[in-house]
């Protein structure tokens, strides 16, 4: 079931709050393993028969984790196979039901194979709990983690805020968490600011994503020539609307986690504010950029081995991190852009220090500025179902002088903004104006969170102060009204949609 669904917001997250509490009053395991249950319920929903290889993965991971380290002590030698054997798995279970069908296609193109395709459903949320576990096995082999329940594992994996899109989580920021016994009862301050997150990541889906991504998908989706407005459009579209998904998505998991009074760690922070490409990624997707540093981009060397082999090591991160999004060329060269921007922006930066080449004021728009141009053009192999697809858009970007082409308008089935197909752009700079000047939902919970904390220290508080603190609970009732009001508007006419991270 989808955050933005009714099933979801009357019906399981009240039971599985309510639940988790009050089985947490017998007893801390009842918690953990009532909760446990919930998540595989919710995963269940959309296809039980999933749940099997999701409950295999978990049980054969606990036990090559148990016995990593087992061995260490006694054979690290033996640990290493174990840990060898855990990635093996893993990774061939991953490429089986997420790439079998495209490499058997690649093959039949580049050769005179004509090996048929196998009917292989694609799991959903497979790329990030096998990056979970990943992440398990080797911080086992490191020393790092120790698991020896198999119930606060199967937890770990499967807490419903993360599981099918995020966050990329390590054992140890969560297991402490799971097992404080202080988390084990309900904080007003965390459901109210956790419902406020959740709220806002409602919004952010419900009232911004969803009504702009039918003018990316009427460019993305059509067939001939485009002249540069409806390019761009599209492809501004497109940037708006994978913005206020994920990060939609991203508020929702954290709000819903808070709940709880547990803290998933931050994945997403007003990415299109950066200034470089470097910056982006530390904005984007913080937790895969995580993973993939440690797990990836250091084993192979780093920038431990010269600065050649740092940017070769650069652009295969990144490449390999394309092809994690998805099984198909665009996602391998949008992952192929990002490596050589990152090449190019460690290697300016290193010729500027290099000659002493300060920093300046007005560089920051113009650094603004290429970025988000260079992320644009990323987003449209990103966002094309081909190559051909992705070239007939990025051919029509710079089509200035090319007459606009005659097209039948598409229909915008939105509840809330109707047909704008007349006139897109207002919608469109509007949205991209708030990712550009406004603060996330992290800074505004930060912001409430001092309010009350000053409100704690005030020696005698005012009827004002109570007014002040009580506002942005007030407002966050308010808000829940309207929220709710606009999911039964789309729902009912049209239904939840889903993430777009939901089909990585």
């Amino acid at each position: 079931m989808l955050f933005n669904s009714f099933a979801f917001v009357l019906g399981f997250l009240p039971i599985a709050f309510a639940g988790y509490f009050l089985a947490s009053r017998l007893n801390g395991r009842f918690g953990v393993a009532f909760l446990a249950l919930a998540s595989l319920a919710f995963y269940s929903y959309w296809d039980w028969r999933l749940t099997f290889l999701l409950c295999a993965s978990i049980l054969v991971n606990y036990t090559i984790g148990a016995a990593i380290a087992r061995s260490h002590e006694k054979s690290p030698h033996r640990a290493k196979v174990f840990l060898i054997s855990g990635l093996a798995l893993n990774l061939g279970c991953l490429i089986y039901f997420k790439y079998m069908n495209w490499l058997i296609d690649t093959i039949n193109r580049v050769s005179t194979a004509e090996l048929s395709f196998i009917k292989v459903v694609l799991p959903l949320g497979i790329s990030f709990y096998t990056f979970t576990q990943i992440a398990f096995l080797v911080d086992s082999f490191k020393c790092k983690v120790k698991e020896r329940n198999i119930g606060n594992y199967f937890l770990f994996v499967t807490y419903f805020p993360h599981l099918i899109a995020g966050p990329v989580l390590h054992h140890a920021e969560m297991m402490p968490q799971f097992a404080d016994p202080s988390n084990k009862r309900p904080v007003p301050a965390n459901i109210a600011f956790g419902l406020a997150l959740f709220l806002m990541g409602v919004v952010k889906k419900v009232v911004f994503a969803d009504s702009v991504a039918p003018f990316a998908d009427h460019v993305f989706n059509g067939h001939g020539p485009l002249g540069a407005a409806a390019a761009w459009s599209g492809a501004l579209a497109y940037t708006a609307q994978i913005y206020f998904d994920f990060s939609g998505y991203t508020d929702m998991a954290l709000g819903l986690s808070r709940m709880f009074n547990i803290k998933l760690p931050l994945n997403f922070d007003s990415p299109y504010k950066a200034r470089s490409i470097v910056d982006f990624w530390r904005r984007w997707h913080m937790t895969l950029s995580r993973f993939l540093r440690d797990y990836l981009y250091i084993p192979l060397g780093g920038n431990r081995l010269g600065f050649l082999r740092r940017y070769l090591n650069l652009f295969i991160t990144m490449l390999l991190g394309g092809l994690w999004h998805g099984a198909g060329w665009t996602f391998l060269i949008w992952g192929a852009l990002h490596g050589l921007y990152l090449v190019v922006n460690h290697a300016v930066t290193g010729l500027r220090e290099k000659f002493g080449i300060a920093w300046r004021a007005w560089m920051a728009p113009f650094g603004w500025g290429l970025t988000f141009l260079a992320v644009v053009v990323g987003w449209v192999f990103f966002r094309a179902s081909s190559l051909e697809g992705a070239i007939r858009v990025l051919e029509g970007m710079v089509a200035f002088n090319a007459p606009p082409p005659h097209a039948v308008a598409p229909e915008y089935p939105h509840a809330l903004i109707g047909r704008l197909e007349e006139s897109p752009w207002p919608w469109i700079a509007g949205l991209l104006a708030l990712a550009f000047l406004s603060p996330n939902s992290q800074q505004v919970i930060a912001w409430a969170e001092t309010r009350l904390k000053a409100f704690g220290r005030a020696p005698r508080p005012s009827v004002r102060d109570f007014g002040r603190l009580f506002a942005p609970f007030a407002f966050t009732g308010f808000a829940a009204t309207i929220v709710l009001f606009v999911i039964s508007l789309t729902g009912i006419r049209h239904g939840a949609s889903p993430f777009i991270y939901f089909n990585f």
